[in-house]
């Protein structure tokens, strides 16, 4: 393992966030807060719980989840993209660096930013309700595994996007549609069975669900399901990015 090459990508990368300050950090969080602000007074006034917790409070782990996933995607993907765009890419396949090492870099950099902003929002919702974290290590391993996860589907958008607008077409029109209808901002048992049992094909459910639990110790689908959904997501972009590296697709033409 080239642990130099592994440290200079990543801190380049790493790099960029601080550079692009506003943009990569205040930006989604001055725009989590305003969903905050909007959903809580909006519709907390008129449901004051769910599950024994008050609205405001029960909301915060779906608009980190959903702040994490669209986060995730968007810095992995302009991540690889840019050295794509540039040619860059090419210098690196050519370097004394393995596939594994420039997933990790990647990767770990956009996990990285994510994680850092996933905290910053939590510590931002408890200045608006009382937050309570039931299980912390819990959490933590959801927050970690859904940013590594979702990072690996941003690397995998990057490198398959051939322009700018294929990066947002599926962060906008599939990914955030998916987490608002997930349960960010209710609970999929109020839904009648029907639509409880279509709620229930959305992934993004179970990841929520597994978030909030850790939080709440309410779920809408067992802990257990959740983690178990979260790796397997994570095993599929892991396989789909091998076979990326393996084939070459759009990267060595």
């Amino acid at each position: 393992m080239n642990i130099y090459a592994i440290r200079a990508i990543y801190l380049f990368e790493m790099a960029r966030t601080w550079r692009t300050l506003m943009q990569s950090i205040i930006s989604p969080v001055i725009s989590t807060s305003l969903y905050f602000v909007v959903f809580g007074a909006a519709i907390g006034s008129r449901i004051r719980e769910i599950d024994g917790i008050s609205y405001g409070a029960f909301i915060v782990p779906g608009l980190v989840m959903l702040s994490l996933l669209t986060q995730s995607i968007t810095n992995a993907s302009f991540g690889i993209y840019f050295p794509k765009f540039t040619g860059t890419v090419y210098e690196l396949l050519s370097a004394p660096v393995s596939y594994l090492e420039l997933i990790v870099s990647f990767v770990g950099a956009a996990a990285t930013k994510s994680i850092m902003l996933g905290l910053i929002i939590m510590a931002t919702a408890a200045l608006f309700v009382p937050l309570r974290i039931a299980h912390p290590a819990w959490m933590l391993l959801f927050l970690v595994l859904t940013s590594v996860t979702f990072s690996l589907f941003g690397f995998i958008i990057g490198i398959w996007a051939d322009g700018f607008e294929k990066l947002q077409v599926i962060p906008l029109l599939i990914v955030t549609p998916l987490t608002f209808l997930g349960g960010s901002f209710y609970s999929i048992g109020v839904l009648p069975p029907v639509w409880r049992t279509v709620a229930l094909a959305n992934p993004v459910v179970y990841l929520i669900s597994g978030f909030r639990w850790s939080f709440y110790d309410v779920a809408d689908v067992h802990v257990g399901v959740s983690l178990a959904m979260t790796a397997l997501f994570l095993l599929i972009f892991t396989a789909i990015v091998a076979w990326i590296f393996k084939t070459g697709y759009r990267l060595k033409t």
